[in-house]
């Protein structure tokens, strides 16, 4: 057998998978790119996280909102959550439906949470105007996170 799982000193492609699954949620394409690293084969590899699917073990679905629901938490923009989705390996569609249904179910107003990571990071906005570098600043910081731009104009207003 010439399979690179032969070698006794190497982990089955399936229980290496449940053991990250075990700490956290993976998506198919970090999961591959994780059991890739460990020196699976990539036939093994696609054949182990089909099976893992099937079993509900593995699921991007679950994985896209257990990813929304923590971005949120960490006051994170639905720009930075959707590109950060794309870059685990979640397609568009799916990565927008989790958003979507997250923010519905946990009620998310995108420009208060703008507004409360403003508040966060700068302390309550003051009565006297913003000086036009440090509104800049600012707005660079929200973009920076995530947010869309009437989104930041909104928090920007309500400080």
């Amino acid at each position: 057998m010439s399979s690179l799982t032969s070698d006794p000193d190497r982990h089955d492609p399936r229980e290496d998978a449940v053991r990250l699954l075990a700490r956290r949620e993976y998506s198919r394409h970090e999961l591959s790119q994780r059991l890739a690293t460990k020196g699976h084969a990539a036939d093994v590899i696609l054949d182990t996280l089909a099976r893992l699917a099937d079993l509900d073990l593995q699921s991007d679905e679950r994985f896209a909102e257990s990813f929304v629901r923590s971005r949120l938490t960490r006051g994170q923009g639905p720009v930075k959550i959707l590109a950060d989705l794309g870059g685990r390996g979640i397609d568009r569609r799916l990565a927008s439906d989790a958003l979507a249904d997250v923010a519905r179910e946990e009620g998310v107003d995108w420009c208060e949470l703008a507004r409360k990571v403003l508040e966060r990071r700068f302390g309550a906005g003051g009565a006297a105007p913003l000086a036009p570098r440090e509104r800049a600043r600012r707005e660079r910081f929200l973009a920076g996170r995530g947010f869309e731009f009437d989104q930041v104009r909104a928090a920007m207003a309500a400080d």
